[in-house]
């Protein structure tokens, strides 16, 4: 059986993620390929249960160390369980952020290591790396522009991450831009800041090229 396709999304918040994985696999349901979406951390109970203690915990916040601890569990069961499996059943992975998150996140952003995290996200993911990777990149105003429509719609609140401030995620900026200069024939950027449709148009073009 052929073995199917990885395809991570990547970016700042508010880039638009869920909106063009969303988009993206019913365009290609509708070329009759199946379709597995997955986020980070998430997809597994356990890598569910691990989320909420990076998102929501705020009595005992997770120190760096331990956040990059947690996020690398919860990638291995995902890894494990779910992606794996479902690439080798034939069908297209689509993730809501993969281990290039972890680099800008936890290592440009928080200041650990580089060396030691793709060491350790290597093991987690037992050397799996996705076959294409969209980094979605809008300009800060236009970010926090976003976040905050979002959470009025949704009557939400900005999470212990997205609460890092403007310096924490400038840096993880410059990271993501750094990772794809590194690797320009997996990572490619994508000017997310037009429309949903327009953002939808370049990306077909890239994964149907």
């Amino acid at each position: 059986m052929k073995r199917g396709k990885f395809i991570s999304f990547e970016g700042g918040e508010g880039c638009g993620k869920t909106t063009q994985i969303a988009r993206l696999k019913a365009e290609l349901e509708a070329r009759g390929e199946s379709v597995v979406v997955v986020r980070e951390p998430g997809g597994t109970r356990l890598s569910e249960l691990i989320r909420t203690l990076l998102k929501d915990e705020e009595d005992d916040p997770p120190c760096d160390r331990a956040e990059l601890l947690l996020f690398l569990a919860a990638r291995a069961q995902l890894v494990r369980n779910v992606i794996s499996p479902a690439l080798d059943d034939g069908r297209w992975v689509l993730s809501d952020r993969f281990s290039d998150s972890t680099f800008a996140y936890q290592g440009y952003g928080r200041g650990l290591p580089l060396d030691f995290l793709r060491e350790a996200n290597s093991f987690a993911c037992e050397g799996l790396s996705p076959d294409l990777t969209l980094l979605l990149e809008v300009p800060p105003g236009v970010s926090a522009s976003r976040m905050r429509s979002r959470e009025a719609r949704t009557a939400s609140s900005a999470d212990r991450i997205e609460r890092a401030g403007d310096g924490f995620h400038s840096r993880v900026r410059e990271g993501f831009a750094s990772l794809a200069k590194a690797e320009p024939g997996r990572i490619v950027r994508v000017d997310a800041s037009g429309t949903p449709d327009e953002v939808a148009s370049l990306i077909r073009a890239l994964v149907f090229a």
